[in-house]
């Protein structure tokens, strides 16, 4: 794969990615919620062993939907499922989740203080996917978070090799990206994280089946891309194989363990 502006080939590195979108209760402040999951909710994620990044990704309060309309695609956010963050974990090796199933259920006791829904999506190794689209020293400061539901009659592989091929491709070669991650899910399933007193509830027609991270130098370059032209020729592409494309704003996202490595200062980046 290259950058059409540039001709180099663009890296990719392939990992074992969990993502698991969750809602705060509505029992108390929003703000509330998330202060309890960067702490001390993350404390127990980042001491799960195994674990090569955690991320939280902290959602907008108010999110409709950023990705234009496109005919046929459901864009807009129903507001009873607007997702107020998603965890992001990715896994050393494939055995990884063995080696942290105490903390696992630190995390399965400690859910019901901060949260009252929560979904575990999570695909084969290698489905989760890193682009190397940024230059040297380039930062990240803001960012867009995709959830994609495959349209009804496309098949699983139809709908991955869509992605890869097509829309992955011409996300490449957008000028302003400078973060570019993929995940395929396998199919959803509440027992893979069925913890108490939560709600896990996510009907068939709700369900998504893969997502996009895409980053930018600051909001401005954010607003360019989802006003500008080269959105139209995604989005065609996506209309081919989705049937909705629910686009977030991303308000912080922040790192507790990067490369095997527990942060003491959490990287807000």
């Amino acid at each position: 794969m290259s950058n059409s502006g540039s001709g180099c080939p663009i890296a990719v590195s392939k990992h074992f990615t969990s993502s698991i979108p969750l809602w705060v209760r509505t029992d108390q402040p929003r703000h509330v919620g998330m202060d309890y999951w960067k702490s001390p909710h993350s404390g127990i994620i980042s001491a799960t062993p195994g674990t090569l990044e955690y991320r939280q990704l902290h959602l907008a309060d108010i999110n409709p939907g950023v990705w234009p309309p496109i005919a046929g695609v459901e864009t807009s956010i129903p507001a009873d499922r607007k997702i107020d963050g998603v965890a992001e974990v990715t896994f050393i090796s494939a055995l990884s989740p063995l080696f942290g199933r105490a903390q696992t259920r630190l995390a399965y006791q400690d859910e019901v203080n901060v949260f009252r829904r929560t979904l575990l999506y999570i695909g084969a190794p290698n489905w989760s996917r890193w682009y190397q689209v940024a230059q040297p020293g380039e930062g990240v400061g803001a960012r867009t978070l995709v959830y994609l539901r495959r349209r009804r009659g496309v098949s699983p592989r139809e709908f991955r090799r869509a992605i890869r091929q097509h829309v992955v491709p011409a996300m490449t070669r957008l000028p302003d990206v400078r973060e570019l991650r993929t995940q395929d899910f396998l199919p959803w399933s509440a027992r893979l994280w069925n913890t108490p007193n939560v709600a896990h509830d996510n009907p068939v027609e709700q369900r998504f089946h893969a997502s996009v991270i895409l980053g930018f130098a600051d909001a401005g370059a954010r607003a360019d891309f989802l006003l500008g032209t080269a959105i139209e020729t995604l989005s065609a592409n996506l209309a081919a194989v989705c049937s909705a494309v629910h686009a977030y704003e991303v308000s912080e996202t922040l790192t507790f363990v990067k490369g095997g490595t527990i942060l003491h200062d959490v990287e807000d980046c």
